[in-house]
């Protein structure tokens, strides 16, 4: 790994109420929670969660967007510090630090994200990496995609949940509305199947050439209007005939999905978008298959949150993530 685009974690920032100090039924995870130094060789580390943050928003920047998403990872944490701790004593939650932007190009910082997620699948944790702009997928996809190269094991399903394909023509570089178009590039430069479904889709955030793009790659969507508390059985059909044909999944989360309702501080808001409980569910229905491997949530934006209403989504989130995992798989096999 480029150290230059790594830092160990704030631990600062793991602060909060303290209810008890030896009972665990009272403990909240910035009483638990553990640091990784991903630069060092770690001897000790037992099955858990590894969580990394992406500070970089260069993606949002080339694509448009409103920047503000690199101040995420540690806005997140912050919420996250005085969740409680509502799984066995025996579960661990490392910190495993961030990958910073600074002056770094884009395609070197997700080289160096690229690394990191290697590291923490190769730590047995099961990866969960807070974003950034969404162009945190492409070096996410490539960490998991060397990690299961080694294992003999072929390229994961993506599974995004999105209100846009990000499938852009990317001649002109790459930005966080070009990710699944480069991976379906690499996909068919190495004679590799593109497997990708997205959830939350919606028409007047798309263009017409990119629902062609979408049929021509035989992309897997689910329009936004058709995701309703009447319809999730069909939704949940539609996500399992995905999952049943993986061998693993790599699960990632666009917070512009969801509602501008309950998500404002995202870098592109969607009033039309999902309701935060019609999300989980369509999470824990696809962590019910036990093949999701690898997770990260992205495009938050603390600049334009309000009261962190969005950063607190985002760590319950992450919660509900941690908890389904517990529940259905058992930290990669």
């Amino acid at each position: 790994m480029n150290k230059s685009y790594y830092k160990t974690a704030d631990t600062n920032i793991w602060k909060g109420r303290i209810d008890d100090e030896e009972d665990y039924d009272a403990f909240r995870w910035h009483q638990i929670v553990q640091f990784i130094n991903l630069t060092e060789n770690e001897q000790s580390i037992k099955k858990g969660f590894g969580l990394l943050g992406f500070c970089c928003d260069k993606g949002v920047s080339n694509n448009l967007g409103r920047t503000g998403t690199s101040q995420a990872p540690n806005s997140i944490r912050k919420e996250m510090a005085n969740l409680p701790c509502s799984f066995p004593a025996d579960t661990k939650i490392y910190d495993c630090g961030n990958i910073i932007s600074e002056d770094g190009q884009l395609e070197d910082l997700q080289l160096a994200l690229a690394d990191a997620v290697y590291q923490i699948l190769q730590l047995g944790l099961f990866p969960i990496i807070l974003g950034g702009g969404h162009e945190i997928a492409y070096g996410h996809y490539l960490g998991i995609e060397r990690f299961l190269k080694e294992q003999n094991l072929s390229n994961p399903g993506i599974f995004n949940l999105d209100a846009h394909f990000d499938m852009r023509p990317y001649s002109k570089g790459s930005s966080s509305g070009t990710m699944f178009a480069q991976i379906a590039d690499r996909c068919q430069q190495k004679g590799q199947q593109f497997k990708y479904m997205v959830a939350g889709i919606q028409q007047y955030g798309n263009t017409v050439s990119l629902f062609k793009k979408a049929k021509e790659l035989d992309v897997k969507y689910i329009m936004a209007r058709d995701i309703s508390s009447d319809n999730m059985f069909a939704v949940g059909q539609d996500i399992v005939r995905f999952a049943k044909k993986q061998e693993s999944i790599y699960l990632t989360l666009c917070s512009d999905v969801i509602s501008s309702a309950y998500a404002p501080g995202v870098s592109a808001p969607q009033p039309f978008g999902l309701h935060p409980e019609s999300l989980l569910k369509i999470m824990k229905t696809l962590i019910q298959s036990g093949k999701v491997i690898s997770f990260d949530i992205a495009e938050v934006s603390p600049r334009f949150d309000e009261d962190n209403r969005t950063s607190k989504l985002a760590a319950i989130i992450v919660f509900a993530v941690i908890n389904a995992v517990l529940e259905f798989g058992d930290l990669r096999k």
